[in-house]
């Protein structure tokens, strides 16, 4: 079996449309959610989203192809292209046939699905756009990202809702722990920010109500009344240690364990007693090597809705109960959900926890809820050697998926 470690990143989030712009807000504890601009959202009675800002594609992208593109496919472009940069992966150091792509997206290309449906119903069926079925469906991000890096070793599109930027993830790691390629691409995307989008969360009553950005997202506290849509894309490559090590790469950090379990319980809900994630997180442990009490940090799934953050608490206080000393945060308190994206994004934070032996902070937390009794990071005790340390995504459907990362000395 094959180690994996992380050579590159790249990120499009609401607190930043790079990887050191996001770190500089994330763990300077800002708050990436603001009122929505994207649309007029007031009838929808929905008012903040965690939207990307100030995002030129053609920084990073060809002009035709940033412009074809859905907005799904562009954020996980251009993170690619800023990962791939980092990693230094190349056709002289790397064969096509040992680079492939596993990348995650919970809905795809849903604004080109609005769009499209809106001018079928307004002038016809003749007025559909032929990039309609390329600009929408899901694969197309891990498609894409295979054509502009000529991967030719396996190319696929994982979609577990909330859990498919984790799952892509590992998935990902397995692929070269396998010795299936020797580096891979991987991570999620999500651009869900639309009339659509924002109108079908409502209708599920799943998303916060307030119109206070920095009261919207309040994961594990008493007063959370539902979670804030973000949108944006991470990418981490994935690459053989020896493979690394052969060629002088800058090594990130290392992926030690892969959990993935379902539910079976509920459509949208999560089982109450968290079986589903008490076992996904304990298989990513024990795969570590590594035990419960070795865990410095938790970056929870953490959505801000009642039935998650209450069931997630549960699981973690089941598996950790015996570790004292590690700390959970939910970095959506500051990014919002980004459905699909969340893992993605999610795991290039806990590898700036790593490199800074810092975590990032549970943002707004005034009362934390007693049904939520984990050790939350607070700006007092954020600062903390981060060794190893584990990510939770948990998503409709009962997909459960985490991931383990830990430091390389």
């Amino acid at each position: 079996m094959n180690r994996v470690v992380i050579t590159g990143m790249g990120a499009v989030t609401p607190l930043g449309n790079d990887v050191e712009t996001y770190f500089k807000n994330l763990f300077a504890s800002k708050v990436g959610i603001n009122k929505i601009t994207k649309f007029d959202a007031e009838p929808t009675g929905i008012t903040v989203a965690g939207e990307v800002k100030n995002f030129d594609p053609m920084k990073r992208l060809p002009k035709k192809i940033a412009r074809r593109n859905d907005d799904f496919c562009n954020y996980a472009m251009y993170s690619a292209s800023e990962a791939m940069e980092m990693a230094g992966l190349n056709e002289n150091n790397l064969k096509p046939e040992d680079l492939g792509v596993i990348y995650g997206s919970g809905i795809g290309g849903l604004t080109t699905i609005q769009e499209q449906i809106i001018k079928m119903h307004d002038k016809g069926p003749k007025r559909v756009s032929p990039l309609f079925v390329p600009d929408s469906i899901i694969n197309m991000a891990a498609g894409d990202i295979a054509i502009q890096f000529h991967a030719l070793n396996t190319s696929q599109g994982i979609v577990t809702a909330c859990s498919s930027g984790t799952n892509a993830i590992g998935n990902a790691f397995e692929y070269i722990k396998n010795g299936k390629a020797q580096a891979m691409i991987t991570g999620g995307t999500e651009a869900s920010v639309n009339e659509i989008g924002i109108s079908g969360f409502a209708a599920l009553t799943a998303l916060s109500k307030s119109t206070d950005p920095l009261k919207a997202s309040l994961p594990f506290d008493k007063n959370r009344n539902g979670f804030v849509l973000g949108e944006g894309a991470g990418t981490l490559v994935l690459e053989n240690y020896d493979h690394a090590q052969k060629r002088g790469a800058n090594i990130l950090a290392e992926i030690v364990g892969y959990g993935t379990t379902s539910d079976a319980y509920h459509m949208t809900a999560p089982d109450p007693d968290g079986k589903g994630a008490i076992r996904a997180m304990q298989q990513a442990v024990d795969e570590s090597g590594a035990s419960p009490q070795d865990v410095d940090y938790i970056n929870a799934h953490g959505t801000a809705t009642a039935d998650n953050d209450s069931a997630e608490a549960k699981a973690i206080k089941a598996v950790f109960a015996g570790n004292d000393h590690v700390k959970v945060s939910s970095t959506k308190s500051m990014t919002g959900h980004l459905l699909g994206a969340a893992g993605a994004i999610e795991a290039v934070a806990v590898v700036g926890a790593i490199q800074k032996n810092q975590m990032p902070v549970n943002v707004g937390i005034s009362h934390q809820d007693e049904e939520c009794p984990v050790n939350l990071v607070t700006e007092e005790n954020k600062k903390a050697p981060v060794n190893l340390a584990i990510s939770n995504s948990f998503g409709f459907g009962g997909h459960n998926a985490v991931i383990a990362i830990k430091g390389v000395n």
